[in-house]
């Protein structure tokens, strides 16, 4: 298979795991829905606002973190990033201490017809009353407010002082490469085909996957483990998340 196929197909798989159905919830009545045959029927795809201040009343993480997974008995760890990508690493390290992630499953995981991504965290998951079929369509409901938190699209630029916030790379005219790159081991936030609806739903990704850089936000990286990602088959559950490092980085902007 030529390159130019293999990148066509991956780029096709995108739509399918990364894009639609990892957000839902009801639109502003001026945004178009993806009617299309792939998108969710149960519920619309959803877009956060355009944020003013990108931090205005999310967890921020300031500094390096370290959380640890637990998966069939293993344990990955990650090195979750707040240098690069402080909202991004701010909303993963609160989930992980809220317990979000404890119990969910793994909902996609493709190897075929190349090494692409493991992606998990939708918090519909672990609810027995939930069928299968509407994983991936979740989001992280703050027991505060009763309504989902969206964190916006965060990318920096390599050389950048601060990161990108609601574009992706290319609607900006950005060219520069991200100071997060999706290489193997990448950990990054799924999210609707608007840039500003991540909520809780996560991809480790299982090669270098540079065409998806500029456009998902990478906030980590697997340090130790990596062959038990590599092991992880659709449906497994992840067992435990927990901070084991880092955690009084973790402020709340107001």
């Amino acid at each position: 298979m030529s390159v130019q196929m293999r990148q066509g197909l991956l780029l096709f798989l995108v739509t399918l795991t990364l894009w639609l159905g990892s957000c839902t919830g009801t639109p502003p009545a001026d945004e178009a829905v993806d009617s299309s045959p792939s998108a969710p029927t149960e519920e619309e795809v959803t877009v956060a606002p355009e944020p003013t201040d990108p931090t205005a009343g999310l967890p921020v993480l300031e500094g390096l973190a370290t959380v640890e997974l637990v998966v069939n008995g293993d344990t990955i760890v990650l090195e979750i990033d707040g240098d690069d990508a402080p909202v991004t690493a701010g909303n993963f390290v609160d989930l992980v201490e809220r317990g979000v992630y404890d119990g969910t499953v793994f909902h996609r995981v493709i190897r075929e017809p190349e090494p692409f991504v493991v992606q998990g965290g939708d918090p519909l998951s672990k609810d027995p009353s939930v069928p299968a079929r509407r994983f991936g369509t979740g989001n992280f409901v703050d027991p505060e407010t009763e309504t989902p938190r969206y964190i916006p699209l965060e990318i920096k630029p390599a050389e950048a002082e601060r990161p990108l916030y609601g574009k992706t790379f290319e609607a900006a005219g950005i060219s520069a490469s991200p100071a997060l790159p999706h290489t193997r081991g990448a950990v990054a936030m799924a999210r609707s085909d608007m840039p500003n609806s991540a909520s809780a739903q996560f991809y480790i990704a299982l090669g270098d996957l540079a065409f998806l850089d500029g456009n998902y936000a990478v906030f980590g990286y697997v340090t130790e483990g990596m062959d038990v990602v590599d092991g992880i088959q659709q449906g497994d559950t992840l067992e435990s998340a927990t901070v084991t490092d880092g955690l009084d980085n973790l402020q709340v902007n107001p």
